[in-house]
């Protein structure tokens, strides 16, 4: 992604900016964590932190936070009513904050799908009932991984309960508001959680019992990870996390295989909805002047015109923004160079045509909410599944769960409050 970047930003110097006299300097490259983090140190003027440059990628709540301290422009005023036309209209309104200005313009947007290694799931189908059909809702993805785990576990007679989980979620927080609103419910009303709804039970069951009896990976980084050492099958997670995921699996023993990947839709609830997160941040301008406000202006356009947008998509697992690049990528995966890109544009375009797509909401306080939501389960999992093995030594399967799991639901709850 940096070496796209840099090509398409030295192209711009070289051509557009040359004419106009404008040039776009690169000041830092960071994650997108640590580049939020100082954005927000920059906007509090707190000691140490960095300069706020002119242009910066964020994501909404970061923007949100910018926008009311008054240190954003709206993008808007930089574009003609025609130039915005062209662009995917719910792409550009997820940047809209505040009184419905837009202060996030979108570059790229991602979805979250299934990453699957096929070449381990073909040997597991082919001793199994299991199909890629039962991959298609969650309750068959959790058949699913009990049956993995079992068929792992039986590999290793002499050994007990040494199964291997089968999926793990890059975010149980992006699970959960997923999975409400495929049930037509809300996970977060008036900026805090809604626990007490049914639909919380149903996605508690996705996570806490999978995860203690070692289904589901109970896991504090991204599913490529485990995917690489053979410790997971599937992994959902961003589309933009493709480039991530290796093309070999080396194993504990060091042992290594090629792979082939299969890149599924998002699942559904049985009786749910067909709804995915629309994931993806976008560009900010700082507030200057007029000058560098156009300058930025000029770039923005230049750099989301479809052609450009193509090159970046093309090599990435990003999403086009402006309607024209948007339908060639959709009508033609040979646009992308690489062959797991060209099945994620698969992917994309039929969910784009099956699917409604959810936007989280942007507030301040979002992104800790969502870290402590995170926290608190896994820190819950990982507890219960510490005293169901020991459990285990003693008692069966169904009693040690039992055990483990009595008033864990309603505990959780309360302590969420």
């Amino acid at each position: 992604m940096k070496n796209t970047m840099d090509v398409l930003i030295d192209e711009f110097n070289d051509t557009v900016g040359k004419e106009k006299g404008i040039i776009v300097n690169v000041t830092s490259i960071s994650s997108s964590a640590t580049l939020q983090e100082k954005l927000i140190m920059a906007a509090n003027d707190e000691p140490n932190a960095p300069e706020l440059p002119d242009i910066t990628t964020l994501y909404p709540n970061t923007a949100l936070m910018l926008a009311d301290k008054g240190l954003l422009t709206d993008i808007e005023n930089l574009f003609t009513e025609e130039e915005l036309s062209r662009y995917i209209n719910r792409f550009v309104e997820e940047g809209r904050l505040l009184n419905d200005e837009l202060f996030v313009f979108p570059t790229a947007k991602s979805t979250e799908v299934i990453f699957l290694n096929m070449t381990i799931y073909n040997k597991f189908i082919k001793d199994t009932d299991a199909s890629y059909d039962d991959l298609e809702t969650f309750e068959g993805i959790i058949k699913t991984a009990e049956k993995y785990y079992k068929w792992t576990d039986s590999q290793t007679p002499d050994i007990k309960n040494d199964g291997k989980a089968f999926i793990t979620y890059d975010s149980v927080f992006n699970v959960a508001q997923t999975g409400f609103q495929q049930l037509a419910d809300s996970f977060i009303i008036n900026e805090e959680l809604n626990l007490n709804s049914p639909s919380f039970n149903r996605v508690w069951n996705l996570f806490y019992e999978p995860a203690v009896k070692g289904y589901v990976a109970n896991y504090n980084g991204y599913g490529s990870d485990l995917m690489k050492t053979g410790n997971v099958v599937a992994s959902i997670g961003s589309t933009a996390g493709i480039l991530f995921y290796s093309p070999i699996v080396t194993y504990e023993d060091n042992l290594t295989e090629a792979v082939e990947y299969l890149i599924l839709p998002y699942p559904t609830f049985e009786d749910g909805n067909k709804v995915a997160i629309q994931r993806g941040g976008g560009i900010g301008i700082i507030k200057s002047n007029k000058a560098k406000e156009n300058a930025a202006g000029e770039f923005l356009k230049w750099f989301t015109s479809p052609e450009q947008n193509l090159k970046f998509v093309s090599s990435t697992g990003y999403l086009p923004v402006t309607i024209d690049a948007f339908n060639s990528v959709m009508n033609d995966e040979s646009i992308a160079k690489d062959d797991n890109i060209k099945k994620l544009i698969n992917t994309a375009r039929e969910m784009q045509e099956q699917y409604d797509f959810y936007v989280p909401p942007a507030f301040e306080g979002f992104e800790e909410l969502q870290d402590l939501y995170e926290k608190e389960i896994k820190e819950t999992v990982s507890l219960s599944r510490e005293e169901y093995f020991k459990l285990m030594e003693i008692m069966d399967e169904a009693n040690a769960y039992e055990n483990v799991s009595n008033g864990i639901y309603d505990n959780f709850i309360n302590n969420m409050r």
